[in-house]
């Protein structure tokens, strides 16, 4: 920590702006500044022009006897967000530094104008509401995480956006995922975080939690499980799995089998009749499954596995798909395109996507000789589409990542239109994994976790006794596909693959089981802890072994599409003896 004056700086974040106009919101009616914890302690907001000079002038106190001490702060506009009229400051026109000892801190509300603009309103003791904080470049989870050092903040039972402040000393609180709302972050988010640097983002603020997934990772409650089965006596059964249909009489998996790959589809004519009709869509994907893809035939291939072309289309029903696509894409470019300045002042929601997409486009596969360099076409091209993709799912818009997903399509295609229309068709099987609430991501988890339990119960044992039973470390790998993960062209093959369906469609979870697994003989019997077992994981980036991991899910699959359970077979779409949930479609 930096020493500020007397006083120990703590933590500190530029771009939080006061808002003095809440109906709009430009250079003239929003005032930029810092936020800080000093170590009195106390949160303090300075305009930027001041947050090098003096000291905040202005303090909120708690009550002296029955008389308050007013502040000579004005918000100037009472939100429906904020708090009832009838707990507004006084006014006083002026619109300056602020500081709150922690210890006067009542509560604190989260809330958002726009996917990636996240603002909080404070309240003291006293009930007066501080001015709203607007962080236009994320931050409020490293806020949260800074004033924790010193307070508990809770949860409100009938307001899941409103924490309650107490001290540390007040008794013990849950402090699991879905309490504290750690998913939902702006733009500095759980997700993008984890995409940057998942190490650090968890040393940051998981390790302090004990089972701090379980929680979030627990699924709603199913109607049909409403209340736990009884035994004979009436007794509650243990249910270690909520919501899933587990049976215990005694599964044996058996041997698994040896798998072996086969090599890449080479030829594409062959499989096409003389109306350009694919014969076989089955066989193609089968081979794809077994050995990817040559190179010079992935444009082609790709936007069959992707959806572009329908697989029973004619080469002259293909010439017109492009056709019309070509249309449909240009129009909704046009629509940003054509967006003024003056217009994006007031679209808020534009703004932050603008704002995200050309910030992730400048890191995006720099090393890609596609994507290299200041001035590179692909740079342009990766943006204006990802900006149409906004045009075209306006619910969702532009997460974090969605960049990972489109440069290996933009590099195979090398056309904007196709690649664009690619991209749809990948985001149509992830798009959960980027929707706010990250329920998608949960689930998978808990998927993942189910599997391994199933398949290496030691390993799973293991990593309980560590606290990783969550297995948060793979939230990169299922979320982007592993792209993180892999090397570029190893990643192109795996995607490929993937795309098949074959043999389920949840197979990237049987990848995950995978490569787990590989690591068992590391982790098992080490002396590793939480944080050693996350900083091993996050290693492994580029050491991977693509082939053999391919060839060892497959072979997880094939064990438990074969397996005994005591009252019979079980396997084709079934696997009782993990849940009707866990992997679908096999």
């Amino acid at each position: 920590p930096e020493s500020k004056g007397k006083q120990e700086l703590v933590f500190e974040k530029e771009g939080v702006y006061l808002h003095t106009n809440a109906k709009r919101a430009n250079q003239d009616t929003t005032i930029p500044g810092f936020i800080r914890i000093v170590e009195r302690p106390a949160l303090e907001w300075s305009p930027l022009e001041e947050a090098r000079g003096r000291a905040p002038a202005v303090f909120y106190t708690k009550k002296v006897s029955d008389r308050e001490e007013e502040t000579n702060f004005d918000p100037g506009y009472e939100p429906d967000w904020a708090h009832p009229p009838q707990h507004s400051v006084p006014c006083s026109g002026q619109w300056g530094p602020f500081s709150l000892p922690l210890s006067e801190l009542h509560s604190l509300r989260r809330a958002r104008f726009s996917l990636g603009r996240n603002f909080l309103v404070l309240t003291s003791r006293g009930g007066h509401p501080l001015p709203p904080l607007h962080f236009h470049r994320g931050g409020t989870m490293e806020l949260l995480r800074a004033l924790q050092r010193y307070i508990i903040l809770a949860p409100s039972p009938v307001d899941g956006r409103l924490f309650l402040a107490y001290p540390h000393d007040s008794g013990a609180l849950s402090q699991s995922f879905d309490e504290l709302q750690l998913f939902d972050d702006g733009s500095s988010d759980l997700v993008s975080r984890f995409i940057q640097d998942p190490y650090a983002t968890t040393l940051g603020g998981f390790s302090k939690v004990t089972n701090f997934f379980r929680g979030a990772l627990r699924p709603p409650e199913s109607p049909l499980r409403s209340h736990p089965p009884l035994d004979t006596h009436g007794t509650p059964l243990a249910d270690d799995e909520p919501g899933f249909e587990l049976i215990t009489c005694g599964a044996e998996l058996g041997p698994r089998p040896q798998v072996s790959r086969g090599p890449p589809l080479g030829q594409w004519e062959e499989f096409l009749d003389t109306d350009g009709r694919v014969r076989d869509p089955h066989k193609v994907k089968e081979m794809i499954f077994r050995g990817g893809i040559s190179p010079s035939l992935r444009k082609e291939v790709w936007k069959f596995l992707l959806g572009f072309y329908p697989w029973t289309s004619t080469a002259r029903e293909r010439e017109d798909i492009v056709r019309v696509k070509t249309d449909e894409y240009f129009r909704m470019k046009v629509q940003w395109k054509s967006v003024s300045e003056e217009q994006e002042m007031r679209n808020s929601l534009l703004r932050g996507y603008r704002s995200l997409i050309e910030r992730d486009v400048s890191r995006t596969d720099r090393h890609n000789k596609f994507f290299s360099g200041s001035e590179n076409p692909g740079l342009a091209l990766l943006h204006d589409v990802l900006m149409t993709y906004c045009m075209y799912n306006f619910d969702l818009g532009y997460v974090q990542g969605m960049s990972d997903l489109l440069s290996p399509i933009l590099f195979v295609t090398q056309n904007e239109v196709e690649s664009f229309w690619c991209l749809t068709g990948f985001m149509e099987l992830v798009h959960q994994n980027f929707e706010e609430s990250q329920e998608a991501m949960k689930q998978q988890l808990l998927q993942l976790s189910v599997l391994l339990k199933a398949i290496d119960p030691e390993l799973c044992d293991y990593l309980d006794s560590q606290d990783s039973g969550s297995l948060c470390f793979c939230f990169r790998w299922l979320l982007i596909w592993f792209k993180r993960e892999f090397s570029f062209e190893d990643i192109l093959m795996l995607w490929e693959v993937m795309w098949t369906g074959l043999p389920c469609s949840n197979f990237h979870l049987l990848i995950a089981c995978a490569i787990l697994e590989s690591q068992r003989g590391e982790l098992i019997g080490s002396e590793h802890d939480f944080n050693t077992i996350l900083k091993h994981i996050n290693e492994l980036t580029m050491k991977l072994d693509l082939q053999a991991l391919l060839c060892a899910a497959e072979g997880i699959f094939l064990q438990l599409d074969t397996c005994k359970v005591s009252k019979g077979i079980v396997g084709g779409r079934h696997l009782s003896i993990l849940s009707r949930h866990v992997i679908s479609d096999f």
